[in-house]
């Protein structure tokens, strides 16, 4: 048989050229100009490449395409409107973090290009997610992703927490990644391949071999996205981490490992609803109850965060699970990611600012007295906290709207919604303890605002207004995402 070359467009892998590509020529950069050039240059550069990766992304709305096609097979690659909607999430919240870093790495001694690639490879790997059609590819983003966060994890040393938080995220990483790689594995055994249109395809019946492989990579999500009991990580490495970092990976790895779990969800296995159904629904439980409940004893601002970022893991795993009876349960996940991009990086950019040197400023009570010092900033941290509980007129409250009431409409799923609204009352209490400490105390303490990071805060409150004052366009835009997915599957790939 003659090799048939795969048909390949160009017009798909461009974001991923941009952002990928850029990283690359930093690379190249870095071994031909002086080092202060370098560190000029790098944040620019970075800049214009994910403006660029933002804009090819978005210029492929409703264009439906895909690349790598082999005549008579799958496409691997996919730019459907899901793809570009979660590419618009990812190039956001790398343009957010770059603002947000420009100052802090200066401040902190850690201003090199290397934080510039290293974050625009993970990057790329996030959009590779979100637009992979096999399993394999799946595999190779989710390293892509993964490989340059534990290095950046731990790009504070000698300090032992950062140092400790890299460990921690490496070995913890690589073994979700071998787990990950036997559901793959088991998968392939049950269906002969690793295409996800393949897979559904190839399926006359369920097998034990696939539930298998299945509950294997539903392990390998879980460590990604840090739900319960795969949280163990996140609280440790959110407070090692420098704090720049902790924020695009709160924001970064999450919604990467939702991208491929939802699409293989819609795509690969809809067969297998029953099953899912009831392990995600446990899953959301679980995280919920865990994240919150742990967060209220935490005094460190950073691992308060990580065990809300594992809270909210869980209530997006509930949009998650009423999306096998309500095709609105994946939009409403969509919208959830969005409004959190916003929510959570304005929170660490406020983080930031208190953050006076690495490792100090972190503690809940360094926030006293911040009405007082600082009205807006604090203004602004008051919003993020009460959109994190979700409380009217915040993003955060439309997001868990759309959530409960898709699971609701989905049937079956009360007690879950229940669980969902039980604990958001309990997240009130450490989310609402920061503005009670920053208005009913007295402090000392000067926060270092720059324009950079001044503007992240800015664009992050509003943007939080804005989905909740307006969430009904926004959530349109996410149903159209998800639509063209539903029937493209529905219409055999």
């Amino acid at each position: 048989m003659d090799f048939q070359p795969p048909v390949i467009d160009y017009l798909v892998v461009l974001p991923l050229l941009f952002v990928a590509g850029t990283g690359l020529l930093l690379m190249i950069l870095d071994l031909l100009l002086s080092a202060d050039r370098a560190r000029r240059a790098a944040p620019v550069l970075t800049m214009v490449g994910l403006f660029g990766g933002l804009i090819t992304s978005l210029a492929l709305w409703n264009g439906g395409r895909s690349a790598f096609s082999v005549a008579g097979g799958y496409p691997m690659l996919v730019a459907d409107n899901f793809a570009v909607a979660l590419n618009a999430i990812f190039a956001i919240s790398g343009i957010l973090t770059v603002l947000l870093s420009v100052n802090y790495l200066q401040r902190t001694g850690h201003d090199r290009p290397e934080f510039y690639m290293l974050l625009l490879f993970s990057l790329s790997g996030m959009m590779l997610m979100g637009m992979a059609n096999d399993l394999i590819l799946v595999f190779l983003a989710l390293e892509l992703l993964s490989i340059p966060l534990y290095i950046l994890a731990g790009m504070s040393w000698p300090r032992v927490e950062s140092e400790e938080a890299a460990m921690k995220y490496f070995v913890l990483g690589a073994f979700s990644s071998a787990i990950f790689v036997y559901g793959i594995a088991l998968i392939y055994g049950a269906t002969g391949t690793t295409s996800l249109p393949g897979i559904v395809a190839a399926v006359g019946e369920t097998t034990l071999l696939l539930l298998a492989g299945a509950a294997l990579l539903l392990v390998g999500f879980g460590f990604k996205i840090a739900a319960a009991p795969f949280h163990m990580w996140t609280p440790d490495v959110y407070e090692g981490a420098p704090t720049v970092v902790t924020a695009f990976m709160s924001v970064g790895a999450k919604v990467g490992g939702f991208a491929a779990l939802l699409r293989i969800l819609m795509v690969a296995l809809p067969m297998l609803s029953e099953a899912w159904t009831a392990a995600i629904g446990v899953l959301a439980a679980l995280t919920l109850i865990l994240g919150n409940v742990l967060a209220i004893a935490q005094p460190n601002i950073k691992r308060m965060l990580g065990y809300s970022s594992i809270a909210h893991a869980g209530y997006i795993l509930i949009a998650v699970t009423a999306a096998f009876n309500n095709p609105d349960g994946i939009s409403a996940a969509l919208f959830y990611m969005f409004a959190y991009l916003f929510t959570n990086l304005g929170a660490f950019a406020v983080a930031v600012a208190v953050e006076r040197r690495e490792g100090e400023g972190v503690l809940l009570d360094d926030y006293r007295g911040l009405g007082k010092r600082h009205p807006w900033m604090a203004i602004c941290m008051a919003l993020f906290m009460l959109s994190l509980t979700g409380i009217p007129p915040t993003g955060g409250f439309a997001a868990k709207f759309f959530v409960f009431r898709t699971a609701i409409e989905a049937g079956g799923l009360l007690w879950l919604v229940l669980i969902g609204v039980v604990t958001s009352v309990i997240s009130g209490y450490y989310y609402l303890r920061v503005v009670f400490l920053m208005y009913m105390h007295e402090g000392q303490g000067e926060m270092i605002l720059k324009p950079a990071l001044i503007s992240v805060v800015v664009v992050a409150a509003v943007a939080t207004l804005l989905l909740g004052l307006m969430p009904g366009p926004w959530f349109e835009l996410a149903r159209q995402a998800v639509m063209q997915s539903v029937q493209a599957v529905a219409a055999g790939g």
